[in-house]
C-alpha cells in the first residue's frame, strides 16, 4: 500500500490533486450524514407528548416512559404563553425549539421543525429533501471524478516514466526480460495500479473519516446503544485480514501467469510462418491452453476470495443493526425518528467497512502490480554518462581497441583484443559463428561496456564522451533491419527532420529507389508492421538508406547484405565502395565477396584475433581464412547460372 501512496504523491501536481480529492470525499461523507439527519427530521414531523411534558428529572438521552399530572400543569403555562387555555402545534414546536435538551439530536429536530414548519409545510419537506439530494449528487460526482482523474494522471505518468526508464537500460536488461513481460507490466500493471489507487483513496482516506465521524455522532446520540459496535468490530476485522492475505498471494501468482500467457501469444504471432510451415498449430494451441486454463483457475480463486468477504460482513453488520433496533425500541425506548438517524449513521460507518474488503482485494492486486513495476524501475542503468562527459563533435583520427576483454553470463566472448581503425579506412571483421564479431560493434556505441581494456576514439576513452554524441557519430546497419509502421520516407528519416531530397538521395545510393518507385505512393507509402509488405532484401536496402542519410563519420555494417540477392549485393557493394575514404567503415560479413574492397581484414576465432592484414596477406598467413575464402569460391563456381 505504501508503494501506491508513493506513486500518488511523487509529483506536486499529484499532491494538489490528492488534496482536492480528499476534500471532495470528506464533503461526500458530510452530505451522506446530512441525508440521514434529513430523513430523521422528516420522520419526526409530529410533536411528542412525553417530550413536551416530561419533567427535568426525566430528561435524558431517551424519551420518558411516564408523565404525571404535575408535570403537565408545570409545563402548561410555559408552553401557553398567551394564556388562551389552548396549545397549538406551533406553540409546542416553539417551546421544544427553545427547550434546553440533553439529547442533541432531539434539539436539532426541534430547531428544524420550528424553523421550517415541516409539520404543516409539505413544500418545506420537499425542498429540504431536494436540497440534500442535490448537494449529495454534486459531491458524489465531484469525488468520483477527482478520484478517477488522480488515478488516470498517476497511471499516465507511471507509463511515461516506465518507458523513459527502460530506454536508459543496457542491452543485458532486454536479454533478461522478454517482450511479453515488459509489455504486460507497462499496460496491464499500470492499469491495475490506476484502479487500485481509486480503492486506496476510498479505503484509507474517505473510510476513516466516515467511520470516525459517524461513530462519534452515534456515541453522542446514545453511548449505550453504541456499545453494540464493539461487539461487531472483531467479527468484521477477522475476515478482512484473512481474505486479504489470500487475495495478495493469488494475485501475485495470477500476474506472473499473465506474463507467461502474453509471451506465448506474442511468440505465436511473431512466429506464425514457422508454426504453419511445420504444422505445429496443435503444439501452439496446447501451450496456449495450458496457460489459459491456469489463468482461469487463479482468476476463480481471486473471485472467490474477493466476493466471499462481503456476504460475511453483510451478515455481521445486519446482525448488529438488528440488535441496535431491538435495544433502541424495547430497552431504551428511543423514538423512531432518532433510531432511524442512529441506524443510518451506523450504516454509514459499517458500509465502508463492508466495502473495505472488496476494495482491499483490489488494493492488494495493485500492490503486487506496483511491486512488479518497481522491480524494473529500481534497476539502475550501469552505463551512464560521467560527470563532465564531453561531446564527440567530429571524428578526426582513429578508433582503438586496446586489450579489450568482454564476457557474457560468465563466458569470455572477447579475449585481449587489440586493433586500430584509422579515419577513412574500411576494416572487415570475419570469422566463424560465435567468434565475437557482432560483440565488437556493440561495444563501440556502448550498448555494453568492456570488462577489461579500453576503447578509444581520437585518443579519448569512449566513456569520456556522452552516449548520445557517441551514437550520433555512428550509423549502424544490423543483420535484421527494424522497420516500423510508418511511411517509407519516415522509416529512412527515423525521427529526424531530413529534407526529402536527402532521403531520396540516400535511397538511390542504397539502390532502394528502384523498388520504392513501384510502390503505390512511392516515398509516402505506408509500411505494414515490421515491414511485412516488403521482401527481406528490400527491408535491408531501406535500413542501409537510413544509415546513409544520417551522414555519420563512422559506418558499421553487421551482415548488412545477408538478405540480398547477388544483383542487389553487388549494387550495395558498389555503394559501399563509393564511400571508401569518405566514411570510416567497420564491416562484419560471412559472405567474403562484400569485403574485397576492405583495407584490412581481422580474423577472429573464439574471441581471439588470429590474424590481421590485407586479403592477400591473410590468404598467405592465415589458413582458416584461406579455407573460408576457397570454400566461398567453390560454392560460387558450383552455383547454377540463370
Amino acid at each position: 500500500m505504501r508503494l501506491l501512496l508513493k506513486l500518488a504523491v511523487r509529483s506536486r501536481k499529484h499532491l494538489s490533486l490528492l488534496l482536492a480529492t480528499l476534500l471532495t470525499l470528506i464533503a461526500l461523507t458530510i452530505a451522506s450524514q446530512m441525508e440521514m439527519f434529513a430523513l430523521g427530521v422528516m420522520s419526526n414531523s409530529g410533536v411528542d407528548f412525553f417530550s413536551l411534558f416530561s419533567s427535568k428529572k426525566q430528561e435524558s438521552l431517551v424519551s420518558p416512559s411516564t408523565v404525571s399530572l404535575e408535570d403537565v400543569q408545570e409545563r402548561w403555562s410555559a408552553i401557553d404563553k398567551n394564556g388562551t387555555g389552548e396549545i397549538s402545534r406551533e406553540d409546542a414546536m416553539d417551546y421544544l425549539a427553545n427547550k434546553r435538551e440533553t439529547n442533541p439530536l432531539r434539539w436539532i429536530f426541534n430547531k428544524a421543525k420550528a424553523k421550517f414548519s415541516v409539520s404543516s409545510n409539505f413544500k418545506a419537506l420537499i425542498w429540504m429533501l431536494a436540497c440534500v439530494a442535490v448537494f449529495k449528487a454534486v459531491w458524489l460526482f465531484a469525488s468520483r471524478y477527482m478520484t478517477q482523474l488522480l488515478a488516470i494522471r498517476v497511471s499516465r505518468d507511471l507509463r511515461q516514466y516506465y518507458f523513459e526508464h527502460i530506454q536508459s537500460l543496457p542491452m543485458s536488461f532486454y536479454q533478461q526480460y522478454n517482450i511479453g513481460t515488459l509489455s504486460s507490466r507497462v499496460v496491464g500493471d499500470a492499469a491495475q495500479i490506476s484502479l487500485s489507487i481509486n480503492s486506496c483513496l476510498t479505503n484509507y482516506l474517505q473510510s476513516p473519516f466516515t467511520i470516525i465521524s459517524s461513530l462519534c455522532a452515534c456515541f453522542y446520540i446514545s453511548w449505550k446503544l453504541s456499545m453494540v459496535i464493539f461487539f461487531g468490530v472483531p467479527l468484521i476485522v477477522m475476515p478482512i485480514v484473512f481474505f486479504a492475505r489470500r487475495v495478495k498471494r493469488v494475485s501475485r501468482q495470477l500476474q506472473r501467469n499473465q506474463e507467461r500467457f502474453a509471451s506465448v501469444l506474442i511468440d505465436f504471432l511473431a512466429g506464425i510462418q514457422t508454426v504453419k510451415i511445420f504444422s505445429m498449430e496443435l503444439f501452439s494451441l496446447r501451450k496456449y491452453k495450458e496457460q489459459n486454463d491456469r489463468m482461469a483457475v487463479l482468476e476463480s480463486k481471486t473471485a472467490k476470495y474477493g466476493l466471499l468477504t462481503r456476504p460475511v460482513l453483510h451478515a455481521v453488520t445486519t446482525l448488529c443493526l438488528a440488535t441496535v433496533v431491538l435495544l433502541g425500541l424495547q430497552t431504551l425506548g428511543m423514538p423512531v425518528s432518532e433510531l432511524l438517524v442512529f441506524c443510518g449513521l451506523l450504516h454509514l460507518a459499517y458500509e465502508p467497512v463492508k466495502k473495505f474488503a472488496e476494495e482491499n482485494a483490489n488494493i492488494q492486486r495493485g500492490v503486487v502490480a506496483a511491486e512488479r513495476m518497481f522491480e524494473v524501475l529500481d534497476i539502475k542503468p550501469h552505463i551512464e554518462d560521467k560527470d563532465g562527459a564531453i561531446e564527440l563533435s567530429n571524428f578526426k583520427e582513429s578508433i582503438e581497441f586496446d586489450h579489450v576483454w568482454f564476457r557474457y553470463h560468465g563466458d569470455w566472448i572477447l579475449k585481449d583484443l587489440s586493433f586500430t581503425v584509422r579515419k577513412g579506412e574500411t576494416v572487415a571483421i570475419v570469422g566463424p559463428t560465435g567468434a565475437g564479431k557482432s560483440t565488437i560493434v556493440q561495444l563501440l556505441p556502448r550498448l555494453y561496456d568492456v570488462e577489461k581494456g579500453e576503447i578509444r576514439i581520437d585518443g579519448q576513452p569512449i566513456t569520456e564522451y556522452t552516449q548520445r554524441s557517441l551514437r550520433d557519430g555512428i550509423a549502424f546497419v544490423a543483420q535484421k533491419p527494424f522497420l516500423f509502421c510508418d511511411t517509407v520516407a519516415g522509416n529512412i528519416a527515423f525521427g529526424r527532420d531530413f529534407p526529402r531530397e536527402e532521403i531520396e538521395n540516400a535511397a538511390k545510393r542504397a539502390h532502394a529507389d528502384e523498388f520504392i518507385q513501384n510502390l503505390p505512393e512511392r516515398y509516402d507509402s505506408m509500411l505494414a508492421e515490421a515491414g511485412q509488405n516488403l521482401s527481406g532484401g528490400q527491408q535491408q536496402r531501406l535500413a542501409i538508406a537510413r544509415a546513409l542519410v544520417k551522414n555519420a563519420p563512422i559506418l558499421i555494417l553487421d551482415e548488412a547484405t545477408s538478405a540480398l540477392d547477388a544483383l542487389s549485393e553487388n549494387r550495395i557493394k558498389k555503394a559501399i565502395t563509393e564511400l571508401h575514404g569518405e566514411v570510416t567503415q567497420i564491416v562484419i560479413a560471412h559472405r567474403l565477396a562484400t569485403i574485397e574492397h576492405a583495407d584490412r581484414i581481422i580474423y577472429l576465432e573464439h574471441g581471439v584475433k588470429l590474424a590481421e592484414g590485407t586479403r592477400e596477406e591473410l590468404l598467405e598467413s592465415c589458413e582458416p581464412f584461406r579455407l573460408m575464402w576457397e570454400a566461398m569460391f567453390r560454392v560460387k563456381e558450383t552455383e547454377p547460372v540463370g
